[in-house]
C-alpha cells in the first residue's frame, strides 16, 4: 500500500510549479488574435471614420449598395448624391463605400 502511494505520489506534478508557463499558450493565442485579427479591423473602421467624415462637394463616390455617384452637397449625417442629370438622391454617410473611392480616383487619373 505504502509503495503505491508513494508512486503516485512521485508521478504527480509538483504543485505551484509552471506558473505564468501553464497559461503561456493561451496567452499567446490572445496576443495573435490581437494583432492579426482586432488590430487591422480597430485601423480599417479608424479610415473609413476619417474618410467619410472629408466628404466634400465634387467627390465621386459609391455607395455600398452600389449606386456610383457625384457628391453635390453634403450634411451632418446624410449626404446628396448625383447618379444622373437632374436625378439627386439622399444617402447616409455610413452608407458610402471608401474602398471604391480610392479605386475610382486611381482609375480616373490614368
Amino acid at each position: 500500500m505504502q509503495s503505491n502511494l508513494l508512486n503516485i505520489l512521485l508521478m504527480s506534478p509538483a504543485q505551484g510549479s509552471g506558473g505564468v508557463m501553464d497559461y503561456l499558450p493561451l496567452i499567446l493565442i490572445v496576443v495573435v488574435f490581437y494583432f492579426f485579427m482586432i488590430r487591422p479591423q480597430l485601423k480599417k473602421q479608424k479610415e473609413q471614420k476619417k474618410f467619410r467624415e472629408n466628404l466634400a462637394k465634387g467627390d465621386k463616390v459609391i455607395t455600398i449598395g452600389g449606386i456610383h455617384g457625384k457628391i453635390t452637397e453634403v450634411k451632418d449625417d446624410s449626404t446628396l448624391i448625383e447618379i444622373a442629370p437632374n436625378v439627386i438622391v439622399k444617402v447616409e454617410k455610413s452608407a458610402i463605400s471608401a474602398d471604391f473611392t480610392s479605386n475610382n480616383i486611381s482609375q480616373e487619373k490614368k
